[in-house]
């Protein structure tokens, strides 16, 4: 079920104890290392990390009115799950992504094209999921969306 709220503390807030905690200290380190230019926001129901207009004023291809998406953070009813479309769109970015998580945790990942499923919440490889959103530029960022996802 996506959610209807309007901000980021609004969103946590309407989380069970354990979740909003988890979700909250993921969404802190990860704003912590998130590269100039993108800005956290709420998209689609989940708190999510953006271009916004002022830097790209065409917007998402989807939707102009919205700013383009890069990724995003959503507790789900059966998982929390990271969307980041630089998994989708850089192929080395995935192969560096996969073959980190293989080196740290013995389970293979639960993904989609751009989604990272988690199941047990306490066993979120933070630092990983970190370390994967300081990795790409606003600019570099831009750069893929307009060569592999814009039409």
């Amino acid at each position: 079920m996506q959610s209807k709220a309007d901000t980021i503390e609004h969103y946590l807030n309407g989380l069970d104890d354990e979740r909003k905690t988890v979700v909250a200290d993921l969404h802190q380190r990860i704003i912590e290392v998130l590269p100039k230019g993108f800005e956290p926001t709420m998209q689609y129901g989940m708190i999510s990390y953006v271009v916004p207009h002022s830097l790209y004023p065409a917007g998402y291809h989807c939707k102009p009115s919205e700013p383009l998406p890069f990724a995003s953070l959503a507790s789900q009813k059966n998982s929390i799950n990271i969307y980041h479309m630089g998994l989708y769109a850089d192929d080395q970015l995935m192969r560096w992504f996969t073959t980190e998580y293989a080196k740290r945790y013995t389970a293979k990942p639960d993904m989609g094209k751009s989604c990272v499923r988690f199941k047990k919440i306490h066993q979120i490889p933070v630092e990983l999921i970190v370390e994967l959103f300081s990795k790409m530029q606003v600019k570099d960022w831009i750069i893929l969306y307009e060569k592999n996802i814009k039409r």
